[in-house]
C-alpha cells in the first residue's frame, strides 16, 4: 500500500490555513444592521430637513401680517391710515426664511464637516429675523416712513406709528430658528454619510451572493496544486 504524499497533505493543509486566513471577518451585525443604521441616519436627516422647512414657513408668515399702524397726511386726501406689513418694515425677514429654505434642501446632500456650515446659515438666519424685528420695534416710525410716503408723496408721518404683537412675535420666532441650528448640530452627530446607504447596500449584496475580490494568492496556490497533481477545485 503506497504511503501518503506528506507534502500534498502539508499543502493541502496549508491551503486550507491561508483560505481560512483570506476569509473575511464578520461585521457585527451583519449586512442588516448596517442597513438599519443608514435607514435610521436617513431619518434623522429627514426630519431635521422637516424641522428648517417648518421654520422657513413660519418665518415667512410672520412677516405677512400688518407690523404697524402709521398715519400719513396727503393734501388731497387729508389724514390717511397706512397699515405696514412685516415684509415692508423688514424684507431680510422673508430673505432670512429663504436661507432656511435652502439650508433644508442641504441637509440631504451635506456630510459631517458641511454640517457646520447649514447649522451657520440657520443661526445667521434667526439672528437676521430677531435684528430685523427689534429694528423695528426700536424705529416704527423709521420703518414705515418709507411706505407712508410711497402712499401719500408726503415723507411726514402726521402721527406716531404703533407696532402690533407681530414685531414681538418675529422675536420669538427667530430666536427658535436659532435653536433650531443647535439642533442641526446635535442631530447630525448621527447623521450617515450621503453615500453610505449605497455603499452598505452594495457590500450587503456582495456577502449575500458569495463575491469577493479577487486574490492575487489564488492563482499561486492553483499552480501549485496543480504542479502536486492534486485538482484546485
Amino acid at each position: 500500500m503506497a504511503d501518503a504524499d506528506p507534502g500534498a497533505t502539508g499543502g493541502g493543509g496549508t491551503g486550507g490555513d491561508r483560505d481560512a486566513g483570506r476569509r473575511t471577518p464578520a461585521v457585527p451585525g451583519g449586512p442588516d444592521a448596517a442597513a438599519r443604521a443608514g435607514t435610521s441616519g436617513g431619518r434623522r436627516r429627514g426630519r431635521t430637513a422637516g424641522l428648517l422647512v417648518l421654520a422657513a414657513l413660519v418665518t415667512a408668515g410672520s412677516s405677512v401680517p400688518v407690523w404697524l399702524r402709521a398715519t400719513g397726511s396727503s393734501a388731497v386726501r387729508g389724514e390717511v391710515d397706512v397699515p405696514v406689513t412685516g415684509t415692508q418694515a423688514a424684507p431680510a425677514v422673508l430673505a432670512a426664511a429663504v436661507a432656511l429654505l435652502a439650508a433644508a434642501a442641504a441637509v440631504g446632500l451635506v456630510g459631517r464637516v458641511g454640517r457646520w456650515v447649514v447649522a451657520t446659515v440657520v443661526a445667521a438666519a434667526g439672528a437676521t429675523v430677531v435684528v430685523s424685528a427689534l429694528a423695528v420695534l426700536a424705529d416704527p416710525e423709521g420703518a414705515a416712513r418709507t411706505v407712508v410716503a410711497a402712499v401719500t408723496g408726503v415723507g411726514a408721518l402726521a402721527g406716531p406709528a404703533a407696532p402690533t404683537a407681530w414685531p414681538a412675535v418675529t422675536v420669538a420666532v427667530g430666536a427658535l430658528d436659532v435653536l433650531a441650528a443647535v439642533a442641526v448640530v446635535v442631530s447630525s452627530r448621527r447623521w450617515a454619510a450621503p453615500t453610505s446607504r449605497y455603499g452598505a447596500a452594495r457590500a450587503a449584496g456582495g456577502r449575500g451572493t458569495g463575491t469577493a475580490h479577487p486574490d492575487p494568492d489564488d492563482d499561486r496556490s492553483a499552480w501549485d496544486a496543480l504542479s502536486r497533481g492534486d485538482d484546485p477545485t
